[in-house]
């Protein structure tokens, strides 16, 4: 009987040789079936093999040189092509000495003491590792997702994450990015050498704090209104409580007391006081209305997916009612309103504080002047029996005062 060869160790990279290779799921092929397709962590590329005992059979795929799918030219440089094909080899052949020359030039302008001939795949692989370094750090999932395709962007734009100019420039010539973006984009690079064990000197970019628009409560009513029925509750949410909306998505039926119309924020975002908000009865009603098919009150999606599909509601609405006010109403614009109304309700910046979740105040004094107080116009209301008095309280209504055996009460417009 044969001897028979057990591969307890994974293989090998037929291209540099190289052991740090990861399990790259299945390959279906016509001769031998299911094979396992490995990852090279060290240059990048894929391959598979049949009978490790016998290199001559393994197959080999490329990763060719990515670009963005906006010619027809590029197109073939997106493409994983199996080497050991002859048909389309031609063509094949001029792309990667196309892209041997652009990286040829590339690594001419890279003076630094890291490899220069590190591949596309390689530093998008420092980006996982990256990402991975944040969660152990103990950074929130928000944090690291927004860091972490911060570098993938610069990547893309053919910054040289080994080396510090190069990303320096990357930054610096991105003309549609705000003063914001890029000093954030500094300090996602800055945590990034800290990982690596480097340090830089970093560009001085300084955020503008623009004031925020705050549409008229009339307008949000119209919005709420004309949306779908799911992102109506959300909105209508995020209006009375004044929450971000990262925290909202990740709200569960089990945070709602029918009882006392309470809603409970323990997982607040960006290091805030957890909450206990005091919902009004309509909102209570759109809630219960609600199908209760996940655990989540909005279901098991993503932040993005909201956004994306508020979007397309909102622009139609806009288009319908005529009025492009609405297209700069964002789900953060109902946090800007929520705290704005409550300081010119109360004067209390401390309650407004409470409110948002803010542990600094120095975040909170934005509100207090959003709103002059000589624009303020009021919507007045007269309650003459105890019913009335209690449902324009319901509605948002203030007290005021009585006269004539009758209360006023007045609203912001």
């Amino acid at each position: 009987m044969a001897d028979e060869t057990v591969a307890t160790s994974m293989p090998s990279c037929p291209e540099c040789k190289s052991t740090n290779v990861w399990r790259d799921g299945i390959r279906h092929t016509h001769r031998n079936g299911d094979v396992q397709r490995y990852l090279c962590r060290a240059c990048g590329k894929q391959f598979s093999e049949t009978n490790w005992n016998c290199p001559d059979e393994s197959e080999h795929i490329q990763r060719i040189h990515r670009k963005i799918l906006c010619s027809l030219s590029n197109l073939p440089s997106n493409r994983q092509v199996c080497i050991a094909q002859t048909k389309g080899m031609k063509n094949l052949v001029k792309v990667e000495k196309k892209t041997e020359k652009t990286n040829a030039g590339m690594q001419q302008q890279q003076p630094f003491n890291a490899p220069i001939s590190a591949s596309l795949a390689e530093l998008m692989g420092k980006t996982v590792d990256y990402s991975f370094w944040l969660h152990k750090e103990g950074y929130k999932e928000s944090t690291i997702l927004a860091r972490t395709r911060l570098l993938r962007r610069l990547v893309k734009l053919e910054a040289n994450l080994n080396d510090p100019e190069s990303i320096k420039k990357t930054i610096a010539d991105q003309k549609t990015w705000s003063e914001g973006r890029k000093e954030y984009a500094v300090d996602a690079y800055s945590s990034f050498l800290q990982m690596m064990g480097k340090a830089w000197e970093p560009p001085r970019f300084r955020r503008t704090h623009k004031i925020p628009f705050i549409p008229t409560e009339t307008e949000i009513d119209q919005l709420i209104a004309a949306l779908g029925k799911k992102m109506a509750v959300f909105l209508q949410l995020l209006k009375e409580t004044g929450m971000r909306p990262g925290e909202a998505v990740k709200l569960k039926w089990t945070d709602l007391d029918h009882v006392g119309n309470t809603l409970r924020l323990n997982e607040p975002e960006k290091g805030s006081n957890a909450r206990i908000f005091k919902l009004s009865n309509k909102l209570m009603a759109m809630l219960n209305d609600l199908p209760r098919t996940w655990l989540e009150i909005f279901g098991p999606f993503n932040l993005d997916t909201h956004r994306r599909n508020y979007q397309r509601q909102r622009k139609r609405i806009a288009y319908k009612l005529k009025n492009p006010r609405i297209l700069q109403i964002s789900f953060q614009t109902m946090r800007h309103f929520k705290g704005t109304m409550e300081y010119h309700r109360t004067k209390d910046i401390l309650h407004v504080m409470r409110v948002l979740g803010h542990r600094n105040i120095k975040n909170t004094l934005v509100y207090t002047q959003l709103l002059p107080e000589k624009d303020d116009e009021y919507v007045v209301k007269v309650a003459r029996t105890i019913d009335d008095a209690k449902t324009l309280l319901e509605c948002g209504f203030d007290y005021v005062t009585d006269m004539d055996s009758i209360k006023l009460f007045r609203k912001r417009k």
